[in-house]
């Protein structure tokens, strides 16, 4: 296996001068870059892609040079070693990869358009000029770009324009930074703008298919973010502006390039009349993500990418901290309760599952780092029991200190570490070590045995595992003062459980306010305890119970059908907190169902039994006097009433549709989809159909496009879906960055699902070509397994996908996602026939 030519030890670039002339049209550049920096050796290398180099000079003298297109270099010689001056021309072809120096389509007024824009992370900078591509190389750019310019329009990077002459726009010296940071990029933009207290600039900026109003919300949100870093890191922001720009078609969520961070058009453009309050959380933590990077990540960088996690983990942390204090009201911690946790809590239960941190020796296997349940997810949860634990003075401290040690330089987790230590006074490296070298997490088991409370650990997995002997020490959070604060060793044992329950006088509890890393399996008297008082307790408390249930019944440790009538318990919860969990229980005993048996009736009726209460109290509209909760949980509900065929809510969503027929862009957002969907499958016809594929391809609006996408592939005539399979690989219709959302919403759809499988592995060698180098690429694997819950699939999984185990980058997704499928078909095989017992038991007692 290839392994990475680490270059920077022989070379370090100290100044880029890069020009480039860009042409759209021709979809061509060239440019010349020189690199000034002080080689150690005689024979040393750049990073270059895809480059048609013309010539390579040392000190303005041209030398001999060797392109090897296996590890991505130019190499040459140098006659000493010491200071030199680099310099390369060299010409490429602007593709539409997404990656590099890529245009984004749009269309105006029905013509098509396109702007150029850059993506550099992970290793894409060197597809635009010859550099050292490695975090480490830190260096100053001095940029000047020349291109096929239009009258109006903008160019922008990641400092200001300095001056234009003769068509080339020269810009600012960057300070010290990291080649996968570098950006910029062109085209008719529209812009909002604004200062910060600070003085510093900030820009929204979009494609003018855009309505004005909707660069307002992020504008707001980015400079109070700006404004709330630099008050929180006690650390200036040390660039002259901020702008934020709109990518038409962008493969990431978003990028946190210094100074001009770029966005897909879903995650930073909103319409403030006609948005869920879910879409303005997602839009501001996203924000609110990128902004922390320019600290934590762009100031102070990873030395490697095996610290990968340093930048986003923190990042993933930070845009909660900076969302609570900018919408406090919002109470975004409860959605870090339901999705980011969630989210790490399963993934990290597979065998075979990457640790937070973890080594990379290909480079193929950068890209791959990239799993959001653990580098995100899992790695801000961690930093949320760190900060629990020493608290938010000392992690202030430690991070002023830290930034200013490490500024415009490199870090590893031991410097952040040491840095925390510090300024708390705790030992925090030798807490984190288990939780960032190891994969996977501990189940606690609490039991009472002979009167005495005994606690123990042991690695949880769902699915297929290897045994081992991991431990972790466990920040426990317990409710009763006499059990110690961390469980370090594989057991502990307290006596006299009996006098325990009386001095705490309430069930024992574990992981209060469910910030560490764990889960708990109660014993039946511990846990009868609990569930006898379970509405005294907190909503993250009654979450965490169906949290733990749940993911314990994956693994079949309890029983689906011993879960199913505590539901009622929850069912009039008013806590998002509490529904989502529910309704994520409820989606999962979809699986053990066949579409349209009488396990299916039975299953809907039980839907219905769940929901009806809240779609009655809530209905399809808001009220003024509704709480924020109110808004969140009317999705679930109603699309549980919708699956359960709740025949007045079917009729007022297809109401709600024909009222609005003329502008069903308008419907309420946080309904829309619904209405959208129940008509495409219960009143669906051809004309309905091309009408809302044609509303899909025309409009602009992120947000309304993901509801058609969800509407349409609900689609339940064959001639239809065939139609629809074809339009996959129509860029025109359906951009390379939303084909993954397409193709794991045909698969839940039953009448769908062979042939958008057929066509997946069918046209599997495009997808690689067209996307293949993108660090999302193996979602598509992750969403095939998100679906399949067969032993027919399974087996057609492994015969597609098994060959493929030894391609870099993709080999730790299949062997994980191998396990997931079928540890999902071997629990339906154990529980169906029991869970589907105990759902008719519950609904025919109901009907009594």
């Amino acid at each position: 296996m290839t392994k990475f030519a680490r270059l920077y030890n022989n070379f370090q670039p100290e100044h880029y001068n890069i020009y480039l002339d860009i042409n759209r049209e021709k979809k061509y550049f060239s440019g010349q870059t020189t690199v000034r920096g002080y080689a150690a050796v005689k024979n040393i290398a750049l990073h270059q892609k895809n480059l048609n180099i013309e010539f390579v000079a040392i000190d303005e003298k041209k030398i001999p040079f060797e392109i090897d297109d296996e590890l991505n270099l130019v190499k040459f010689s140098v006659e000493h070693s010491g200071q030199i001056a680099v310099t390369v021309r060299y010409s490429a072809v602007l593709t539409d990869t997404m990656m590099g120096i890529y245009p984004s389509y749009y269309e105006l007024d029905g013509q098509k358009k396109q702007i150029i824009g850059t993506q550099f992370e992970t290793n894409f900078a060197r597809q635009a000029f010859p550099c050292v591509d490695e975090p480490e190389a830190k260096a100053i750019f001095d940029l000047s770009i020349k291109f096929d310019e239009h009258p109006h329009e903008t160019i922008l990077a990641n400092m200001p324009e300095l001056r234009v002459e003769e068509g080339v726009h020269y810009f600012d010296t960057t300070v010290r930074m990291s080649t996968y940071l570098v950006a910029f990029a062109f085209g008719d933009l529209q812009s909002k703008q604004t200062v910060t207290h600070s003085g510093v600039k900030i820009g929204i900026f979009a494609t003018k298919a855009h309505a004005q109003n909707e660069l307002d919300f992020a504008l707001d949100i980015a400079k109070r973010a700006i404004e709330f870093f630099e008050e929180f890191y006690q650390t200036p922001y040390p660039l002259p502006h901020s702008w934020q720009l709109a990518l038409p078609d962008f493969s990431a969520g978003a990028m946190e390039n210094w100074g001009l961070v770029t966005y897909r058009e879903a995650y930073v453009l909103l319409d403030p009349e006609n948005s869920a309050l879910e879409t303005k959380q997602v839009v501001a933590t996203v924000i609110a993500h990128e902004l922390a990077h320019q600290w934590f990540g762009d100031l102070v960088t990873m030395k490697w990418w095996d610290d990968l996690w340093l930048n986003e983990s923190f990042a993933n942390m930070m845009e909660y901290v900076a969302v609570d204090a900018l919408e406090p009201d919002w109470h975004i911690w409860e959605s870090f309760q339901s999705n980011d946790i969630v989210s790490a809590l399963k993934r990290d239960s597979t065998d075979g599952v990457q640790s937070v941190h973890v080594q990379v020796e290909h480079p193929a296997e950068v890209d791959a780092l990239f799993d959001p349940a653990i580098v995100y997810a899992k790695g801000a949860r961690l930093l949320v029991m760190v900060r629990a634990l020493i608290g938010d003075d000392a992690l202030r401290r430690g991070l002023k200190n830290y930034f200013a040690q490490h500024r415009y330089g490199n870090a590893t987790g031991a410097d952040l570490w040491h840095a925390l230590g510090e300024a708390s006074g705790q030992d925090v490296i030798e807490i984190m070590d288990s939780w960032l070298e190891q994969p996977g997490y501990p189940v606690v088991k609490a039991s009472v045995e002979d009167g005495q409370l005994v606690l123990s650990q042991s690695q949880f997995f769902i699915g297929e595992h290897q045994k081992n002997k991991r431990q972790w020490q466990i920040p426990l959070h317990t409710n009763y003062d006499e059990v110690p604060k961390l469980l370090a060793d594989e057991k502990l044992v307290l006596e006299n459980y009996a006098q325990l329950r009386e001095n705490a006088g309430e069930p024992f509890q574990l992981n209060v306010g469910n910030n560490s890393h764990f889960i708990v399996q109660y014993d039946k008297q511990l846990l009868a305890d609990i569930l006898s008082q379970v509405e005294a307790l907190d909503f993250i408390s009654q979450r965490q119970i169906l949290q733990d249930l749940h993911l314990l019944a994956e693994a079949n440790k309890v029983s689906y059908a011993d879960i199913v009538p505590l539901l009622g318990k929850f069912m009039d919860s008013p806590s998002i907190l509490v529904n989502t969990v529910l309704y994520d229980i409820l989606q999962d005993l979809k699986k053990f169902v066949q579409p349209n048996s009488n396990e299916e009736s039975a299953l809907k009726s039980f839907y219905d039994l769940i929901s009806q209460k809240q779609v009655q109290s809530l209905g399809w509209y808001g009220q003024s006097n509704e709480s924020n909760d109110d808004q969140l949980i009317r999705p679930y509900v109603l699309s549980a009433a919708l699956y359960a065929q709740n025949s007045q809510v079917v009729a007022s969503a297809h109401r709600i549709f024909e009222e609005n027929i003329l502008n069903l862009q308008g419907i309420t957002a946080d309904i829309r989809q619904f209405v959208l969907s129940n008509e495409v499958e219960y009143f669906g016809n051809s004309v309905i159909f091309e009408r809302l594929l044609k509303n899909y391809r025309e409009s602009s609006d992120a947000s309304y496009k993901t509801d058609l996408r969800n509407a349409l592939a609900n689609v339940k005539d064959s001639t239809l879906i065939t139609k629809l399979v074809a339009k996959l690989k129509d860029a025109d219709t359906i951009k390379p960055q939303d084909l993954r959302g397409w193709v794991h919403s045909l698969l839940k759809n039953n009448d769908a699902q062979q042939l958008v499988w057929d066509w997946f592995r069918k046209e599997w060698t495009w997808l690689d070509k067209t996307i293949g180098g993108d660090m999302e690429f193996t979602m598509y694997i992750t969403v095939i397994a998100l679906v399949f819950h067969t032993p027919e699939r399974l087996a057609e999984f492994k015969a597609f996908f098994e060959p493929k185990l030894n391609t870099p980058g993709l080999t730790r997704e299949i062997e994980m996602d191998i396990k997931v499928i079928a540890s999902r078909v071997n629990l339906i095989e154990t529980e169906q026939n029991q869970l589907n017992q105990a759902v008719l038991k519950l609904v025919k007692n109901n009907k009594k």
